[in-house]
């Protein structure tokens, strides 16, 4: 196998457990994930929300990088629309200091809420005078890149680590991968949320292409077990609902009521909510690997950004050790 494993976690909480509870099992799981030969170890970005503790990647990643050796730590992502590009480059600078060469920054476009947190953390901010998300993305590469000298009127995201942050753009659009390409950051293609063939073929293929040659790294989504019925039972409460709103910003939500809050929320009225089926690899580790192997054939995928929607603690932390297990095992 000739494809590299990492991991996104969104520090779920489960029933009668507090966000604490939550937050060390993640510490715990990185720690894990060190241990079973994983090479990144991402956080998620999610606003106003029960189900999920981990609102601010920037700490756990500050937090996790302190009690592990040699995992890659990262965002997966930092929404940029809500922050100035400034203060995003003076956190990941910070932590690249901290922790030299084990750093991932990796930005998205989603609002990682629903609109009442967006506006929440957008109060007071002309977006007007933001600017486009490439323009932000263009400012916050400019302040990643720390001039070696500066003198009182320049203006710099200090301070200067000796290896930067490594740079990722989290996108599943042509437009996506142009913008990665034209910047010199790496495309992670979100098939876990839109895992269409033919999308991922056009936006692989663009970004090969204008990258003069560098691979795109795939989150895909994927549930192991001891068996295929273990994994069907495991997979069968999942759900997947497409939000398009004429005029604002489209997401992907998790149960129809967040759907309906969503459009509420925005004062939306020209919109479809659409079912879709989630993209979703599952079964024995065996079989989960031969679906990996398939799209590293087809598609030249060189690392896979795993995400295991299971709330079942137990069940997550198995599934993910037996994908890494096997892997070892078979090696």
């Amino acid at each position: 196998m000739s494809y590299q494993l990492s991991l996104l976690d969104k520090s779920p909480v489960v029933a009668e457990e507090s966000a604490s509870q939550a937050l060390h099992r993640t510490l715990r799981l990185a720690q894990q994930a060190e241990a079973w030969g994983y090479h990144r170890f991402w956080l998620a970005e999610h606003h106003n929300t029960e189900a999920l503790a981990s609102p601010s990647p920037e700490l756990l990643i500050a937090w996790i990088v302190g009690q592990t050796r040699h995992i890659r730590v990262g965002s997966g992502g930092v929404m940029l629309q809500h922050y100035s590009p400034y203060k995003v480059a003076e956190n990941f600078n910070l932590l690249a200091s901290l922790a030299p060469g084990r750093i991932d920054l990796g930005v998205g476009k989603a609002p990682g809420g629903l609109p009442l947190s967006t506006r929440a953390l957008q109060l007071g901010v002309s977006q007007a005078e933001k600017g486009s998300f490439a323009e932000q993305l263009a400012l916050l590469e400019s302040w990643l890149t720390v001039p070696p000298v500066g003198d009182e009127e320049s203006l710099r995201a200090t301070p200067q680590p000796p290896r930067p942050a490594s740079r990722f753009l989290l996108g599943a659009s042509i437009e996506s991968a142009q913008l990665a390409a034209e910047r010199g950051w790496q495309l992670v293609f979100a098939a876990h949320h839109n895992g269409d063939p033919e999308l991922m073929q056009a936006v692989l293929t663009t970004y090969h292409r204008l990258s003069n040659g560098q691979r795109a790294l795939v989150a895909v989504q994927a549930i192991v077990a001891d068996s295929p019925a273990a994994a069907d039972q495991l997979t069968e409460t999942l759900r997947l609902y497409h939000v398009r709103v004429k005029g604002g910003q489209s997401v992907n939500v998790a149960s129809v009521e967040q759907a309906e809050r969503y459009v509420r929320q925005g004062g939306y009225t020209d919109y479809v909510i659409e079912p879709r089926t989630p993209s979703l690899l599952k079964g024995t580790a065996a079989q989960v690997h031969a679906q990996l192997a398939s799209l590293h054939q087809r598609f030249g995928i060189e690392e896979f950004i795993i995400d295991t929607p299971v709330a079942e603690a137990r069940a997550r932390v198995k599934s993910l050790e037996l994908l890494a297990t096997h892997r070892l095992a078979t090696a």
